[in-house]
């Protein structure tokens, strides 16, 4: 059988399929606009140039700026969440568990998906659809984090004093990351990082012995 016969014999995708792969496509790519051009460099042309479509076809799936945006942050977290669960299943249990969750969470907040969702976040601060629109999603990023570390919590008494850590935690690396983006050294918010986890480490020990404890 060739090659062309082989193709011939392959369903057709359906029109609901070819929908579904466009409007992934300009989710995508508003993502990496986020990401290249900040929140207001975003605009619908550039999204369609990114994924390749016609301004016809971007306005047939999302009417306006708005439209796109809104629907990018679900797809968003979506795409956050699923690195959450994939970052933890990388994990390796060690000698020291609570220095391996901040590992992790350090490297999850690495990368242009948290770059993306800073953007949304600032943008929010005056935008009030964006704004109501990340507090939906926002709970369900943060809780897959948490469901992927209670491995390290086996005690439900602790689990409390777990998540307290964990979004102690996020709000440093957070703030760490927000008051990098405008420094000229790329290794500084890396070095702050280190600081700041070391506290955390000692902090947990004293505050909160056995929150974390090995497998």
């Amino acid at each position: 059988m060739t090659r062309t016969e082989a193709a011939s014999k392959q369903p057709r995708r359906t029109q609901e399929q070819r929908s579904t792969e466009m409007r992934i496509r300009l989710l995508d790519a508003t993502i990496d606009c986020l990401v290249e051009y900040g929140y207001a460099g975003t605009t619908t042309p550039r999204v369609a140039e990114l994924a390749g479509v016609t301004r016809g076809a971007q306005v047939h799936h999302f009417g306006s700026k708005t439209d796109l945006v809104v629907a990018a942050i679900s797809h968003l977290a979506q795409r956050r969440t699923e690195a959450a669960m994939q970052e933890v299943g990388r994990i390796k249990a060690g000698p020291d568990p609570i220095a391996t969750v901040l590992d992790f969470l350090w490297e999850l907040h690495q990368g242009p998906l948290f770059i993306a969702a800073m953007e949304l976040w600032v943008a929010g601060r005056t935008d009030p659809v964006l704004a109501a629109e990340m507090g939906k999603v926002e709970p369900f990023v943060n809780n897959a984090v948490l469901i992927a570390l209670n491995r390290y919590v086996p005690d439900e008494v602790r689990r409390k004093d777990a998540r307290d850590f964990v979004y102690t935690a996020m709000d440093a690396i957070r703030g760490i990351l927000v008051s990098s983006f405008i420094a000229s050294d790329p290794e500084r918010a890396h070095r702050r990082w280190l600081r700041a986890s070391a506290h955390l480490r000692e902090a947990a020990r004293v505050a909160v012995p056995g929150i974390l404890v090995a497998d």
